[in-house]
């Protein structure tokens, strides 16, 4: 009896230590929900009141400020990472049409058991294309160790390719602290994609925000310089990549995305980035008399990194292309990337030579009578030899009080009249850093109107072609 006494008691002790500490955790956790319920709340209000606030003014009403507002500090952008149901062969075509060699790679070959993938590299722009492996082999005898984008996942991976083809998954801009620009990103409204996880003991540092749709923007720091690309990825041999291209690409401008609203989105990133407005355009600046857009452009502080979004108009004669875009995109995404160059004429010359042979298209160049009156828009900063190799090679020019702005635009790179590049090239702006070395200001040249509007254009008619095919094919049924 007495046996069970003692056992009765000691069961009676330790339920009711349990039934304390489960009141104690049920407590914070109601303590817990109650501030995310809060937060949530006033960041609702706060989302809300910033809508109601934007309006649109236009090109011609806009005044660029930059209240360097940045919530964390911001370097440049780190790389671009297209999601893929096999990556070495989009890696090959835009390694062959851009002129960048596969400098690096984390696949079988390196241990990886997880992913496929293979970097490019042209001056400081790194292009990051992955494909995942069986997931049968993957997930089993601990190799999802071996990933070297532990943030991956299978499920994803292919309902994101199912969904937008081929597509861009992250946009990744290299911060001081990986950890700090997550955590100060949550804490004003940012929705978590993948909290920060440390690549090799914290030699680097990622971490993932849901910026629109499907995409995420990649906050990445690094302890220490890495000689390759990131922890895990190894050099490529020479011999097995195409080492001798160089088109003279040095980095990437900018990276637009098409969204639904453009209000909720501006408000959202601006939120939880500190980004302020580098520069607006409406129907009015940029639309036919067919279609329209609005875009407004966000821009880190010292506007190294821009991120413009578009959004579609409606209620007009045609489609917006922007709404052609979210419909076969199956919502927003990565419209377009630009890329910069040290040399624009070099640039085209080479990727027109592989335009046939596995590179890329470019839109249809405008009339003749675009380059007529070129020499009064662009002034002294082109030679006459200058503005005819824009005529030959079908670049738009642009500039403002600053710079001169030259750009050209590829078809859509896939099956689907979704994601393109753009190669564009800034003159002028140039100042001296601290060292005294010469460099060129963010964003120099602006976002040219009548470039902006030409591309409209040009997509419009590029469009118009595939509705003349779709119309005579059902007409022939």
């Amino acid at each position: 009896m007495h046996d069970y006494s003692v056992s009765g008691f000691l069961l009676f002790w330790i339920f009711l230590v349990a039934y304390a500490a489960l009141e104690t955790t049920l407590a914070r956790t109601r303590d817990l929900l109650s501030l995310q319920r809060t937060e949530k709340k006033k960041r609702s209000e706060t989302a809300t009141m910033v809508e109601k606030e934007f309006k649109l003014v236009g090109f011609s009403n806009f005044v660029r400020q930059n209240p360097k507002s940045d919530r964390f500090h911001v370097k440049r952008f780190h790389h671009i990472e297209f999601w893929c149901t096999d990556a070495i062969n989009p890696a090959s075509r835009f390694s062959w049409g851009l002129g960048m060699p596969i400098v690096a790679k984390s696949d079988l070959s390196t241990g990886n058991q997880v992913h496929a993938s293979y970097l490019l590299r042209s001056g400081d722009f790194n292009l990051l294309f992955t494909a995942p492996y069986s997931p049968s082999i993957s997930t089993t005898d601990n190799f999802a160790q071996t990933a070297a984008i532990p943030t991956l996942s299978h499920s994803a991976v292919a309902s994101f390719a199912a969904t937008h083809g081929l597509a861009v998954r992250a946009i990744a801009i290299e911060v001081e602290d990986a950890i700090a620009a997550f955590n100060a990103s949550v804490a004003n409204g940012a929705k978590p994609s993948s909290p920060p996880v440390d690549l090799d003991g914290g030699a680097a540092v990622i971490a993932e925000i849901h910026l629109y749709g499907d995409v995420v923007l990649r906050y990445v720091s690094h302890r220490s310089p890495d000689p390759v690309f990131l922890p895990r990825f190894e050099k490529v041999d020479q011999a097995s990549s195409y080492p001798l291209l160089d088109f003279g690409i040095r980095r990437l401008d900018h990276a637009v995305g098409n969204v639904t609203d453009l209000a909720k989105a501006v408000a959202y990133v601006k939120e939880f980035t500190g980004f302020h407005e580098f520069a607006e355009f409406t129907t009015e600046d940029v639309g036919t008399s067919e279609s329209g857009l609005n875009s407004v452009v966000l821009s880190n502080n010292d506007e190294m990194v821009l991120l413009p979004m578009n959004e579609p108009v409606f209620g007009t004669k045609r489609k917006s292309q922007i709404q052609t875009y979210l419909e076969h995109n199956d919502g927003p995404g990565v419209q377009h990337l630009a890329l910069m160059s040290e040399d624009i004429f070099r640039t085209l010359r080479e990727m027109r030579m592989r335009s046939g042979v596995g590179g890329f298209q470019f839109m249809p160049a405008p009339p003749p009578t675009y380059y007529k009156n070129l020499k009064n828009r662009a002034g002294d900063i082109l030679s006459d030899e200058q503005i005819k190799d824009c005529e030959e090679l079908g670049i738009l020019v642009d500039r403002d009080d600053q710079g001169t702005l030259l750009q050209i635009f590829t078809k859509p790179v896939g099956d689907r009249p979704t994601i393109f590049i753009e190669i564009i090239q800034r003159i002028g702006c140039m100042l001296k850093d601290d060292e005294g070395q010469t460099y060129q200001k963010g964003g120099c040249g602006g976002f040219g109107k009548g470039n902006f509007s030409e591309l409209f254009k040009s997509i419009e008619e590029y469009e118009k072609t595939l509705e003349v095919k779709r119309v005579t094919q059902t007409a022939a049924a």
